[in-house]
């Protein structure tokens, strides 16, 4: 059957760490006179490589140097809380048989840290994360790794996103993408994907049956 393979996003959909990142890099953003309003909601679903690259090449050496470690600071300190009802409703695929993906960019050092102190080791069968593409969101070059590393068609995949890049990445891929309106609200969404969810609190298995079919 069709779309029986679900590939999740990590942040805003996994876990509700979207507000955490809008303060430092909203913050950041004022500290090195980046002159972009809001700019935490222009990055969002960015790799850091790209960040740097398009946002922060004309800044000394030494200045983009602080910011990384600014970042992973901030990383090495964040916590994890979940949106409602992810963890819960990834097991529930998992016992249905569908194989599930964890599609991210962030590194994969964050991605070890979370699911240890989420305590979820195993859960997904393939995880991508920056460390392991060349072009980040909005190229489809996660998603298509992902596919592969599963070994299954493009279109045999759902997607869970909340970022548009992230949303873009999913669609250019060839995938059905369901929007989770963790970061952006269900009216943004509602042109650019299959389907909104607030989050998975209630999602039955019947319910991700019709987003299958």
């Amino acid at each position: 059957m069709k779309n029986k393979i679900a590939l999740f996003d990590f942040d805003g959909v996994i876990a509700d760490t979207e507000p955490l990142y809008d303060i430092f890099w909203n913050d950041a953003s004022i500290r090195y006179n980046v002159g972009i309003d809001n700019f935490a909601a222009v990055i969002k679903g960015t790799i850091m490589p790209n960040i740097m690259k398009q946002y922060f090449s004309s800044y000394t050496p030494e200045m983009q140097a602080q910011l990384l470690k600014e970042s992973a600071d901030f990383e090495e300190d964040m916590s994890f809380p979940l949106i409602k009802g992810s963890i819960a409703f990834v097991q529930l695929l998992k016992a249905q048989g569908v194989l599930v993906g964890l599609v991210t960019s962030s590194h994969g050092s964050k991605i070890e840290k979370a699911i240890k102190a989420l305590n979820i080791p195993g859960l997904f069968d393939t995880i991508v994360t920056a460390d392991q593409i060349t072009e980040g969101k909005p190229n489809p070059m996660c998603y298509l790794l992902a596919a592969k590393n599963l070994n299954v068609a493009p279109e045999d995949c759902i997607v869970f996103e909340d970022s548009f890049a992230g949303i873009q990445a999913g669609t250019d891929a060839g995938m059905r993408v369901i929007g989770v309106s963790s970061t952006n609200s269900e009216d943004k969404l509602k042109d650019k994907v299959h389907a909104v969810i607030e989050n998975f609190e209630g999602l039955t298995w019947d319910k991700y049956m019709h987003y299958a079919k």
